[in-house]
């Protein structure tokens, strides 16, 4: 996929965690195809973009190594609807 590492995989699930306090944050946890689990933290002031990004996207991918969250499909399809990255040519 250009523009992405040969790590990137398409998420299958991905949760919101906010932690109170006196220096609360935002933390998503990705949960990609190949059921590798990731952490990214969020800055307070981008919680509501990304989220909104998130539940727009067609298909979703991540890309560990920018840290890169790929949203497709947000207008047209680029991707079909069942992409899967584990079964994409080497």
């Amino acid at each position: 996929m250009s523009g992405a590492s040969d790590r990137t995989r398409r998420v299958s699930f991905v949760n919101g965690n906010w932690t109170p306090g006196t220096s609360p944050h935002f933390e998503l946890l990705i949960v990609t195809e190949d059921e590798e689990r990731h952490s990214q933290a969020v800055p307070v002031d981008q919680v509501a973009g990304v989220m909104a990004l998130v539940q727009a996207a067609g298909v979703l991918l991540w890309d560990p190594e920018g840290p890169t969250l790929i949203a497709a499909n947000v207008v047209g399809e680029w991707l079909p609807a069942t992409f899967s990255t584990l079964d994409a040519p080497d």
